[in-house]
């Protein structure tokens, strides 16, 4: 258990990320991951699964409200979920049981090519909408199992793997994009929590109260983001995102806990 004073740094980190995450619309879990490794020691393996305590609940919170305002069918929400829930089991398990440097080096790589592909649609001017194809619901476990391989492997990025293939390939639009990317990660994520937790890979210590902090300031943190020029924030947060993953890849080693 933490003591207060931790108690009270960790509410004010899952604070921050819950809000960063708002702002960005990326998950604080890009964010807490190398925070949890190369501020609190923490082996990769674990800092992925503490992780999923602040995301798991944002999630599945933020899926169902989406859902309500934007209804789709549930032979889609059921074919693109099963799909991605069973990979992020299956690549979980492998991934618990991975070098936690090699590790390390995996989620480095990852955000730099996040990093590069904000800087990438930083450039490009938003094209005119066209009209959305019709769904075909053959393709979409194709597409859960892309995503759950990243929520499984990193604990993070199902929806960033998703979203293009949605949007692009299979020619959807947004807004049919995005709710189908969160019926994606919301139980992926609650798939990846169990199986790192079953592996005793979360610290819940830090997890619990960087969640209860996440979940009081990610509503702030999306009302900011819409008085906020986009083409700026992509930059700032890429540029982020890059130092980071350098950081991360080259920094010290973690501390086993």
């Amino acid at each position: 258990m933490l003591d207060l004073a931790h108690l009270l740094m960790a509410l004010l980190i899952g604070a921050g990320l819950g809000f960063m995450g708002g702002v960005f619309g990326i998950g604080g879990g890009i964010v807490a991951v190398p925070l949890l490794v190369l501020g609190f020691g923490l082996d990769q393996p674990i800092a992925q699964g503490t992780a999923l305590v602040l995301m798991a609940p944002n999630l599945l919170v933020g899926w169902w409200r989406y859902h309500q305002r934007h209804p789709m069918g549930w032979q889609a929400i059921a074919a693109i979920a099963l799909s991605a829930s069973l990979t992020t089991w299956l690549i979980a398990h492998v991934a618990t049981r991975m070098d936690p440097q090699v590790l390390r080096v995996v989620f480095s790589v990852f955000m730099v090519l996040l990093a590069l592909r904000l800087l990438r649609t930083a450039k490009q001017q938003h094209a005119a909408p066209q009209a959305e194809r019709p769904l075909d619901l053959r393709v979409l476990p194709l597409v859960g199992m892309v995503g759950g391989c990243s929520m499984g492997l990193l604990g993070i990025g199902g929806g960033l793997m998703a979203g293009p293939l949605l949007s692009g390939w299979l020619g959807q639009r947004q807004t049919t994009a995005q709710g189908l990317s969160l019926a994606l990660v919301a139980p992926s994520s609650v798939v990846a929590l169990a199986t790192y937790a079953g592996a005793h890979q979360v610290d819940w210590a830090w997890g619990v109260p960087l969640a209860l902090g996440g979940v009081l300031t990610v509503s702030a943190g999306v009302a900011l983001a819409h008085r906020l020029p986009e083409k700026p924030m992509r930059w700032a947060f890429a540029a982020i995102l890059m130092a980071t993953a350098l950081w991360l890849a080259v920094g010290p080693q973690a501390v086993a806990r």
